[in-house]
């Protein structure tokens, strides 16, 4: 998408909310004078969290209509996973929600060939930064080269320039290197950087024979998972340590697993993303009867080089779903370097992408004061919203004509998302629209919840500190009062 045309989409967006946040304003202003108090149905909730009241910020209103509730409004707090509503809010309202990411193959005259298949000049990729890209879509568009009469490649050149220095250490957030939710962001990532390792029951041998999906050469499993004859009660857990060999890398495995659960998956990530990757490059393309005879390389794409093949991404709309109701972090972090891609140009980074984001938010009214989006994903200990903007941000969200397809990129009370398992009695079931953040000093909720009178209300609590996981009886209390009303 061309950058006036984010313009323009930010520019409708802007028009269509403007008087609800007008609204929002002098309901907020007739509020907080007298509603650090929560109301009685609410106060012995609060107070079984044992939470000092310093530590929460709470933003209640009406959708078109007054604030309810606004204890500290205005105070910055981390979001965790909550971020992810800025960020994909941003990313809808800017690039709009048929906008997709589209992968290149190219080569010199669009592909010329001898007549043994063998392809003229290196083939270039363009990485888009498509968040979704997945195995079965570098597959299909190897496929596509095959059909096109190539064969034999000298050389593969990967152009990652479309994002800039972005690559993070997977480990530096919480230790934790081999979880998916760690993936660093990368133009060229597939199957989010992470590899399944899916283990089959041999329930006569009583032991568990794991696999590694998909199969790239140098990667190995060593250790073994424990056959346990316990009572299956959920997904078993897994011990894994991913660490460097002289032949290349193995995953040592540890724990049990009870036999009564089945055949089950967990997905690590064993190697960095470009080696994820050209892995993945080299395995598929011999499966297909290809051959490579130098490498895969870093580089840019010259002015000469025309298409042969290519991959469009599913549309925005439908990827938002999946970061918001499956809290994806890697997914969230490229949306928000794709938005500084399409604002700024090639070179992406996250001061480029949190300088987009607040720049559109705030041209559509939304008080972002104090607000620091970094990354964009919420994975961050930095990271800083006010309940009363985020409050904001909704409304506008809400006012606007996307609002149907950001709507529906949030969980569902008791039905789907990182909501399903909460919220399940038959007064709220369904009721809430929601994101939630977890961290280990930080919990969050926002969205909108449906009241019995059919009003809709938007809701954002935040709580930071030692023990902000008590927040979340709290939080369902307010949640099941406003399905109520």
């Amino acid at each position: 998408m061309p950058v006036s045309h984010l313009a323009v989409s930010a520019r409708k967006v802007a028009r269509s909310v403007g008087r609800g946040l007008a609204v929002a304003a002098l309901g907020l202003a007739a509020a907080v004078a007298g509603a650090q108090s929560l109301p009685s149905e609410l106060q012995g909730a609060w107070r079984a969290t044992k939470l000092p009241e310093q530590s929460l910020s709470l933003f209640v209103q009406e959708v078109g209509g007054p604030v309810l509730l606004a204890v500290n409004p205005a105070t910055p707090r981390n979001p965790a996973s909550v971020m992810k509503l800025v960020t994909t809010w941003a990313g809808l309202s800017g690039l709009g929600p048929e906008y997709v990411w589209r992968t290149h193959l190219l080569a010199r005259g669009g592909g010329v060939v001898d007549e043994q298949g063998t392809l003229s000049g290196p083939l270039y990729i363009q990485a888009a930064g498509d968040p979704s890209f997945t195995v079965q879509d570098l597959w299909l568009l190897l496929r596509e080269l095959r059909l096109r009469g190539i064969k034999n490649l000298g050389e593969v050149v990967v152009d990652r320039s479309r994002f800039g220095n972005v690559a993070i250490d997977p480990g530096a957030f919480d230790n934790s290197p081999d979880r998916p939710y760690n993936a660093s962001p990368d133009a060229m990532m597939v199957g989010l950087g992470a590899t399944r390792l899916l283990f089959q029951p041999d329930a006569r041998a009583k032991q568990w024979i794991p696999i590694v999906d998909p199969p790239v050469p140098g990667l190995r499993i060593t250790g073994q998972v424990a056959w346990s004859d316990a009572r299956c009660t959920g997904s078993p857990t897994v011990g894994t340590q991913v660490q460097g060999t002289a032949s290349g890398v193995e995953v040592l495995l540890s724990g049990n697993a009870p036999g009564e659960c089945g055949e089950f998956s967990v997905y690590r990530l064993a190697l960095s993303q470009p080696e994820h990757f050209s892995n993945l490059f080299r395995m598929l393309w011999r499966e297909l009867g290809g051959t490579l005879a130098r490498g895969i390389v870093a580089g840019k794409v010259p002015p000469e080089a025309k298409p042969v093949a290519w991959h469009d991404s599913r549309p925005l709309a439908d990827q938002i779903r999946i970061v918001n109701k499956q809290s994806n972090n890697v997914m969230a972090r490229h949306l928000l370097l794709t938005l500084a891609a399409e604002t700024s140009g090639p070179g992406a980074t996250v001061p480029a992408g949190e300088r987009a984001v607040l720049q559109l938010l705030q041209g559509q009214g939304v008080d972002t004061s104090g607000w620091v989006i970094g990354n964009g994903s919420g994975l961050s200990r930095e990271g800083r919203l006010t309940a009363s903007g985020l409050g904001g941000m909704l409304d506008a969200a809400w006012h606007s004509s996307l609002m149907p397809e950001f709507i529906s990129s949030l969980a569902i009370s008791g039905v789907d998302g990182t909501v399903r398992r909460r919220l399940r009695d038959d007064d709220v079931r369904g009721m809430a629209h929601l994101k939630t953040g977890t961290l280990r000093d930080a919990r969050a909720l926002a969205g909108y919840v449906l009241g019995a009178s059919g009003k809709r209300y938007i809701l954002v609590s935040m709580v930071n500190g030692d023990q902000a996981a008590a927040v979340r009886s709290f939080d369902d209390a307010v949640i099941r009062w406003l399905a109520a009303r």
